[in-house]
């Protein structure tokens, strides 16, 4: 190497040294990167995007990161970290925040008003509530002559062998809406025996995300699927070959809820800032998707409710849900 070159290196590495002591000397670019709220979601696609822009829309543009996870890794997480956890700011599932306060104390009392239809805890305000419902590929349903369930115990029935996708309680929330109904019906004996029915018709399609069974029926893999209702409204909506039912054992719903971190000295103030806009100006685009009110003074396109909205008669624990995900590996034989 000669020596002009090496002077050159020589300069190069100098100036970077003077730069990053520079950086490390004034942390206004450190400062930025903890003021900036972190938030945890388990939330989906449309749900985060509705909340992005009620955020963005009202000058938090820039001011937060947003991270997704599936709900049972979130809920692990929740429940082994605590206070630890890196975010400032989660939404997830009712039951779960639930749990994690109960066993953590982990969560701050809101500080602005949540005027909610029913009682919620001081720390959650609810963001969305989805509903299950049985989902169909009306192109396929009629190229195999299948008849149309009208239940979720039709599900069962062997004429639908390989035809029908659900989703792994193990994985997924959304599997307990299936679970829910089946136990409310038929206990939890019957509940066991129609789900292994179920599974069976299922085969490979036991699928991990809440989605899963959406995208095999819009892809014509399978004519029957159970998942989340609005999406199926939505694809409905947007002319592609998929209907939905309203089984019989009834349409029954989850809430996902925002909630503050406690971290002492160390809380994020912008965070509770950030969950009442989320409520305040998150809620109008979140109910065109998930179409139940649960604010006072609000209203919901009939259309686009369900048919049989219900309520399962204890309340929704962790330990509730793990119960129902034992039953379900009972029932997988």
């Amino acid at each position: 190497m000669n020596y002009k070159k090496m002077m050159s290196i020589g300069l190069s590495a100098a100036l970077s040294l003077s730069l990053l002591t520079a950086c490390g000397g004034n942390n206004s670019a450190g400062n930025s990167r903890e003021k900036q709220v972190v938030i945890y979601s388990n939330a989906d696609e449309e749900a985060v995007t509705a909340m992005k822009n009620a955020l963005d829309g009202n000058g938090y543009e820039g001011k937060y990161i947003f991270q997704t996870y599936g709900t049972s890794e979130l809920g692990g997480k929740l429940l082994a970290e605590g206070t630890n956890l890196e975010a400032d700011l989660v939404t997830m599932s009712t039951f779960y925040l639930q749990s994690a306060q109960e066993q953590n104390s982990m969560f701050l009392p809101l500080d602005f008003e949540v005027n909610t239809l029913t009682e919620v805890p001081d720390y959650t305000a609810p963001i969305t509530s989805q509903e299950g419902a049985i989902i169909l590929n009306t192109e396929l349903m009629a190229s195999e002559g299948l008849p149309t369930p009208t239940s979720l115990k039709d599900l069962a029935d062997p004429i639908y062998a390989g035809q029908v996708a659900v989703t792994d309680i193990q994985s997924s929330s959304t599997a307990w809406l299936l679970i829910q109904a089946l136990v409310d019906a038929y206990g939890d004996d019957g509940a066991q025996e129609v789900l292994s029915g179920i599974y069976d018709n299922c085969g490979a399609h036991i699928e991990t995300s809440g989605s899963g069974p959406l995208k095999l029926c819009r892809a014509g893999e399978v004519a029957i699927g159970f998942g989340l209702r609005h999406q199926a409204v939505a694809d409905k909506a947007e002319g592609l070959p998929i209907d939905y039912v309203d089984p019989a054992e009834g349409n029954f719903s989850l809430t996902e809820s925002v909630a503050v971190l406690d971290k002492g000295e160390s809380t994020n103030p912008l965070a509770m800032e950030m969950a009442q806009c989320i409520i305040e100006n998150g809620r109008e685009e979140l109910l065109q998707t998930y179409p139940n009110p649960l604010y006072e003074g609000e209203t919901a396109d009939p259309a686009n409710q369900s048919a049989n909205p219900s309520v399962f008669d204890e309340p929704l624990t962790f330990e509730l849900f793990q119960a129902h995900q034992q039953l379900s590996e009972s029932a997988k034989g």
